[in-house]
């Protein structure tokens, strides 16, 4: 079985790295043209929606419509400061200078977001559960669950010059990899 896993293994390991390359290529124009455009540019001032893709926003509404919710789920998802730390790497591209170095600021900020809300639910796991009426495990799974998908969320929806309020380097003006 161990021999199995291993070939299976070896057999994915050069289609990660050829995947992640090709995601690389694939954004690294963006970085570019974003510090193209950043460089001599007046940052504005930092601004935090929260979870960003109106995670934040539905949370709180679902808890103002539905009061017993909101008494057991609060107004903010428990993670949202994950996700405010990550606004700020966001917002002026993690303060780099170069795309190369934007890109691997970026990829940062987002396995520090995924790290941080995973982290949140073991800490919180053995609270949560006795609040919730849960097991600690199914708090850690549902952490889980949602770390990955904020992550493949903001890996597919963040990148720079997207045009999105929530694009890496939203702090600076827009810009186009279309010049």
């Amino acid at each position: 079985m161990k021999a199995l896993n291993l070939s299976l293994l070896l057999l994915i390991i050069p289609h990660i790295a050829l995947a992640q390359d090709l995601m690389r290529r694939f954004e690294m124009p963006a970085h570019h043209a974003l510090m193209d455009q950043s460089d001599g540019a007046e940052l504005q001032p930092f601004e935090t929606d929260g979870c960003s893709g109106g995670l934040s926003a539905s949370w709180r509404w679902v808890a103002k419509q539905f009061p017993q919710v909101g008494e057991l789920f609060e107004e903010h998802p428990p993670w949202e400061n994950c996700c405010v730390i990550h606004d700020r790497a966001y917002h002026n591209a993690g303060g780099t200078d170069s795309a190369e170095e934007s890109y691997d600021a970026r990829l940062a900020a987002d396995d520090a977001l995924h790290a941080c809300v995973a982290a949140h639910g073991d800490l919180y796991a053995d609270e949560y559960a006795d609040r919730y009426d849960m097991e600690p495990d199914q708090i850690r799974s549902i952490h889980a669950i949602t770390a990955d998908a904020m992550y493949g969320a903001v890996r597919f929806g963040g990148g720079p010059c997207s045009g999105l309020p929530w694009r890496w380097g939203f702090g600076y003006p827009g810009c186009s990899v279309l010049k």
